[in-house]
């Protein structure tokens, strides 16, 4: 490559062919300095094509092994998580849990946690239940049936009747609850 290629080498160029001269060179030590540029930049290209072939090797050499990048991130996970499991502050961490759920205070605030969780589904059971009673109440009361009986008839006003339908109220057979 030659140095018109880089940003850098081209600023040097003019400097060194007779533009001005940064403060304490001299022309030689300018056009020594741009030839070291050069070569710098020119090697970094290289360096740049030969770490891309290698990324591609290496793509490709995993790829014939079978190892795709779910199985490489799952792999990296898995190793994480043992170094996590193997650290002080984990197994600290584990061992004042381990030491906690022995304790009696953490048995009794167990055994009282499960009781209230047993009285709470004991009275939410018994509120469904009463609450199922009084809309069997409220059905069967003479307002609601009332109150049915005029949807039922401004439904036949809005929609009109079906063929074969009676002028009765079928209220009662057709309860919608």
């Amino acid at each position: 490559m030659d140095s018109s290629e880089h940003g850098s080498s081209m600023t040097y160029t003019g400097v060194a062919s007779g533009g001005t001269l940064p403060p304490g060179l001299t022309e030689e030590e300018a056009e020594e300095l741009q030839l070291e540029l050069t070569k710098v930049e020119d090697e970094i290209q290289t360096l740049r094509q030969v770490l891309t072939a290698k990324e591609r090797h290496a793509a490709e050499l995993k790829r014939r092994l079978g190892l795709s990048p779910l199985s490489e991130l799952k792999q990296n996970i898995t190793k994480g998580w043992h170094e996590v499991q193997c650290s002080n502050a984990y197994l600290t961490a584990s061992a004042t849990l381990e030491e906690i759920s022995r304790s009696t205070v953490y048995k009794r605030t167990q055994e009282t946690l499960s009781q209230a969780g047993q009285m709470t589904s004991t009275a939410f059971s018994t509120m469904g239940s009463a609450i199922r009673n009084r809309l069997g109440e409220m059905k069967n009361s003479p307002s609601f049936k009332s109150f049915e009986d005029k949807v039922e008839n401004m439904k036949y006003k809005v929609m009109g009747r079906s063929n074969g339908e009676s002028d009765q109220s079928t209220t009662s057979n057709n309860a919608p609850f």
